[in-house]
C-alpha cells in the first residue's frame, strides 16, 4: 500500500504529516477511535519480520482498545467501517518532491463510510524506515514507537487543545528533560562530523554513549528510565537526496524528546547532524 502525503506540517495536528485529504482530529473521532476495534494489518510475506515483532508488541503494549490481527486482503472491506481502527504500514511518498523518495510509516488510523484506504483518517504516523533498508534497524524499538502512539492518543483526547497547537514545540519542549539522561547513539546513525566521542563532548556536555542496537534494545526491555536513544530513519546509501528523520525517545516512558529532520546532501549526511546536538545541548 502507498499513500502520497503533502508536506510536513508545522504542527502534528494528530499525525506526524498532513495527509493528502487534510484532516484535524477532533475530540468526537477521538472518542470514537477509544472505542473501536483497532484492526492490527499484517505484511504479505509470512515471513515479515514486521509481522513477528508487531504480534509480540501488540500482546505485550497495546492497552489502548481490543484489537485482532488480519491480512492485507481483509483490509479494505474493514475500512469502510467507522466503528473500526488500523494499525498499519504503508509506503509514503510526499506530493511534489522530485526525488519520489518512499518511506515505509506506522500508521493509527479510523476507518470511514466514504474513505478510501489512502485517506484514512491518521490520529498518529511515525516515521520506520526508509523504503529498501534493512527492517531490523526499527524492528527493536517497534515497542517503543507503538507505545508513543498510544500515548500521542491519550495526550490529545486529554488536551484537544494540542491539536491545533504546534506539538512538534510540545514534544521538543522535552529537550531540557534529556540532560539528566544518557543518550545511546549508534555509531551508523551519526554524521561524519559527530563520529567520534570526543567530537560529540565538544557539543554536547550531557551523558551520552555510543553503542550497540542491542544495547538500546536491552535498555528498552529493562524499562531504564535514565536512557533516551535516536531513532534515525535515512535512505542509508540508497540515495543522497532524501529526507533523514532524527527522533529522540525514552526508553522508559517512550515520550519523544527530540523531533526534525533535514534533506540529505553532501553538507548535510543522512544521520545525526552537529546542529541536532547544539539544539539538544541548549
Amino acid at each position: 500500500m502507498r499513500k502520497t502525503l503533502l508536506i510536513l506540517a508545522a504542527c502534528m495536528c494528530g499525525s506526524l504529516l498532513t495527509a493528502q485529504v487534510e484532516y484535524l482530529p477532533t475530540k468526537d473521532d477521538l472518542g470514537k477511535l477509544l472505542k473501536t476495534k483497532t484492526y492490527v494489518v499484517l505484511d504479505e510475506s509470512p515471513m515479515s519480520d514486521f509481522n513477528f515483532a508487531i504480534k509480540e508488541v501488540m500482546a505485550s503494549v497495546w492497552k489502548l482498545t481490543e484489537f485482532e490481527f488480519i491480512k492485507n486482503s481483509e483490509f479494505e472491506k474493514l475500512s469502510k467501517n467507522e466503528n473500526n481502527s488500523f494499525l498499519y504500514t504503508s509506503l509514503v511518498s510526499f506530493e511534489k518532491d522530485k526525488t519520489e523518495s518512499r518511506y515505509v510509516f506506522l500508521h493509527f488510523s479510523l476507518g470511514g463510510a466514504n474513505l478510501s484506504i489512502d485517506d484514512l483518517r491518521d490520529m498518529a504516523a511515525v516515521p520506520l524506515s526508509y523504503s529498501g533498508t534493512d527492517p531490523e534497524n526499527y524492528t527493536y524499538k517497534l515497542g517503543t514507537i507503538v507505545r508513543f502512539i498510544q500515548n500521542h492518543v491519550n495526550l490529545i483526547y486529554e488536551k484537544p487543545e494540542l491539536i491545533t497547537a504546534n506539538i512538534f514545540k510540545f514534544y521538543n519542549d522535552n529537550i531540557q528533560d534529556i540532560h539528566t539522561k544518557t543518550l545511546f547513539l549508534v555509531q551508523d546513525e551519526l554524521s561524519p562530523a559527530v563520529s567520534t566521542p570526543a567530537r560529540i563532548k565538544a557539543i554536547y556536555p550531557y551523558k551520552f554513549k555510543i553503542v550497540t542496537r542491542e544495547e538500546i534494545n536491552q535498555a528498552i526491555a529493562d524499562n531504564n528510565e535514565d536512557i533516551v536513544f535516536l531513532h534515525k530513519v535515512g535512505p542509508e546509501g540508497k540515495r543522497s537526496d532524501a529526507r533523514c528523520y532524527k527522533i529522540v525517545i525514552g526508553a522508559s516512558d517512550a515520550n519523544f524528546y527530540y523531533f526534525d529532520y533535514h534533506m540529505v546532501s553532501d553538507k548535510n549526511p543522512d544521520g545525526l547532524l552537529e546542529s541536532d546536538l547544539k539544539k539538544m545541548a541548549k
